[in-house]
């Protein structure tokens, strides 16, 4: 038999009427009038070459095929309602799955410890994995699914197919060395123009923010230190005279690292720090759970 020439609904009508023995109450029992039944009937014996249901007292009786059928008709039903058409359930005590999140190492710094730490008491068998790339890549990994969410500022991932939510608005602090004496607040244009800076020029968008508005401005910094991260900020602002301007949220978990002193800087700039996915990911029970955890822990 060609199974493109089974209708699914068939089945059920099977059995509705191996249930109830009547074309009246199986129709009743699936919202069929006994008309449609009636047609539905003669289509089930149409596509199994058999009677199925003869009239008898009270009602129709199966016939030996059909009581064949019976017990393969319920599985295969009861797969149905069970594994294709049941709502999906995500249970994270239960999950030893791999969450891989895409974000540049200033991301590590503010968002692993306070998510390792709601992982644990939530999803304790639970792991997680970081990426950081360009954003051709980024949108090429959420799209495949090497990649759950994307979280910080992406402002390239703009396209229909991915969607985005603001967890919280983020600016720009200065760092200096404990014992720096060359800057106080408020830290005036000049005296920051004159200081001299550590730049950090990583894959991310923030630190280019803060560049675009100084040549805005016009204003030309003397850098004496540019590196491709910020791990080792820390440890080199604090044995040295150098200014960095960091992310507010990187200046306060740098502070905590070593012996610092965070200044605000001449002027404002800000934006907002988001998680990003693709459409693919968007009703998954798990990337739904994995996104309001998140939302939840870093919003303002």
């Amino acid at each position: 038999m060609d199974i493109s020439r089974i209708d699914l609904n068939l089945l059920v009508v099977f059995e509705a009427l191996l249930e109830h023995q009547s074309v009246t109450r199986a129709g009743a029992a699936i919202g069929l009038s006994q008309p449609a039944m009636s047609a539905a009937l003669a289509r089930v014996r149409a596509l199994f070459d058999d009677p199925l249901f003869v009239r008898a007292a009270g009602g129709v009786r199966p016939t030996a095929r059909a009581e064949a059928l019976a017990e393969p008709v319920r599985r295969v039903l009861q797969a149905v309602r069970s594994e294709v058409l049941a709502k999906a359930h995500f249970d994270p005590r239960a999950t030893s799955r791999s969450f891989t999140l895409i974000t540049p190492d200033i991301g590590e710094i503010a968002f692993l410890p306070r998510l390792l730490a709601r992982l644990a008491a939530e999803a304790p068998n639970a792991t997680i994995r970081t990426l950081a790339m360009p954003p051709p890549a980024i949108e090429r990994a959420l799209e495949s699914g090497r990649a759950d969410l994307a979280v910080g500022l992406f402002p390239d991932l703009t396209r229909a197919r991915f969607y985005q939510r603001r967890l919280f608005r983020n600016s720009f602090i200065c760092a200096v060395a404990a014992n720096h004496h060359s800057l106080a607040e408020p830290v005036s244009l000049k005296l920051f123009l004159e200081a001299s800076h550590a730049v950090v020029s990583p894959e991310g968008r923030s630190h280019d923010l803060f560049e675009r508005e100084l040549r805005r401005r016009n204003c030309v910094r003397r850098v004496r230190l540019e590196i491709p991260h910020y791990l080792s900020l820390p440890a080199i602002i604090a044995a040295s005279d150098l200014v960095a301007t960091v992310p507010r949220d990187i200046g306060f978990a740098f502070a905590k690292l070593a012996k610092l002193r965070l200044l605000e800087p001449p002027f404002n700039v800000s934006f907002d720090v988001r998680q990003y996915w693709h459409e693919r990911a968007h009703k998954d029970p798990v990337n739904v759970w994995l996104r309001k955890m998140i939302h939840e822990l870093f919003h303002d």
